[in-house]
């Protein structure tokens, strides 16, 4: 099945991602994909065996486990092939090698995931590959940075520190044009709130780490490519040797079938805390795409079904100590990266010192945070007493 017959399908979107993978009869009448644990498969015959010619032929290449979570995400964002990886990381390595190599040149935005940008800088380099950093608001612009060389456009919509919102279909025009890929970390939006194909993405990359997992319990990346894509995609995957743990894709499994109804609080408590955090006077700037106003907002109107928890605050100026007398003593709030899970988090960033293309000229010191699935008044009481410890350092 293609990624526009996915896409569409004969359910709604709620119903795909409880049933989409899913395979009962298949399993004995289980609800639930069992954990197939298992290196080795059996051939019937010396005839298969040298054939192949069996659906599941070694464990690292795929069991029932694997394909239920595959086909799900497929489904569910319109592609038409899903390879896992061991993380978020390892998606981002794994899309970028199934097309770049030794004398080629990509373009990646300036917003990238800072471990996705230190491949480039030490690995990609290493194997013969330059990497230009492009403003992220550069939109058909970036047509003057191809080359002859360029094999790829990497984005990443809305970054994930400082939350620039891509227009991803002028992105898409001049990759075709070009004849190059369009490449997207879509971690933010997710399969159910950006539709990477319909606006012209070649291959979608997600940190399931993130939402898909959504308990923090699990590292988990997938690879989502259309057709023209997915063979490049798959045979980096296979070559690469990327093979999910059975636990942690069972695990996003159980994940993504309450994904829809987590996102939707993810979304509406994230932007009521924005509205909250915005009318502070200790705020100087919130950055969060779906908030009328802010940067990037009217580009995520038009392309974005919604959106999640993760945003950004930029604080009007502030001392260290007084900010880390903000955070060291939150209660509800903890300090840690990855985000997407039930719990809120809050992090301190400043990319001023690794950004290249772009200048990060903030008023104060930035906060990137997460809103989990706690009461929302709980979080602003958290946070105010944060604020009033913030102003008495």
């Amino acid at each position: 099945m293609g990624e526009s017959e996915r896409a569409k399908g004969p359910h709604g979107e709620a119903t795909q991602i409880v049933h989409a993978g899913r395979n009962p009869a298949e399993q004995h009448g289980f609800v639930n994909t069992p954990v197939y644990r298992g290196s080795t498969v059996l051939f019937p015959d010396v005839a298969t065996l040298e054939s192949g010619a069996q659906r599941y032929t070694y464990g690292r290449k795929g069991s029932p486990t694997i394909s239920a979570l595959e086909e799900a995400l497929a489904a569910l964002e319109g592609g038409h092939r899903t390879v896992l990886a061991p993380s978020g990381l390892a998606a981002v390595t794994t899309a970028l090698l199934a097309f770049a190599g030794a004398g080629d040149h990509i373009l990646v935005t300036d917003s990238v995931y800072r471990p996705a940008r230190h491949f480039c800088d030490t690995m990609l380099k290493r194997l013969g590959v330059e990497t230009t950093y492009y403003d992220p608001h550069a939109g058909a612009e970036i047509a003057g940075l191809v080359r002859p060389n360029t094999r790829l456009i990497y984005a990443e919509s809305p970054g994930s520190q400082t939350f620039e919102v891509q227009d991803i279909p002028a992105l898409a025009k001049v990759a075709r044009a070009r004849d190059i890929r369009l490449l997207m970390d879509n971690t933010w939006g997710t399969q159910l709130y950006f539709k990477a194909f319909e606006h012209g993405v070649d291959v979608s990359i997600h940190a399931a780490t993130k939402y898909v997992v959504g308990h923090s319990d699990a590292m988990l990346g997938a690879v989502t490519a259309n057709e023209r894509s997915a063979k490049a995609v798959v045979d980096a995957a296979q070559t690469l040797g990327m093979a999910a743990g059975t636990e942690e894709i069972f695990l996003g499994l159980r994940g993504l079938r309450t994904m829809g109804v987590r996102l939707e609080h993810h979304w509406r408590a994230g932007l009521e805390m924005a509205r909250w955090l915005a009318a502070r006077p200790e705020v100087a700037q919130v950055l969060h795409p779906a908030l009328p106003g802010a940067p990037g907002h009217e580009l995520w109107k038009r392309d974005f079904k919604g959106a999640c928890g993760l945003f950004g605050v930029v604080l009007k100026p502030a001392a260290p100590k007084a900010v880390s007398a903000m955070l060291d003593h939150l209660e509800l709030f903890g300090m840690g990266y990855s985000w997407g899970g039930y719990e809120s988090l809050v992090v301190p960033f400043d990319p001023s010192g690794y950004r290249t293309a772009t200048r990060w000229a903030a008023e104060g010191p930035a906060l990137r945070i997460h809103i989990g699935l706690e009461d929302v008044e709980d979080l602003k009481r958290d946070l105010a007493a944060g604020f009033d410890r913030l102003k008495a350092a």
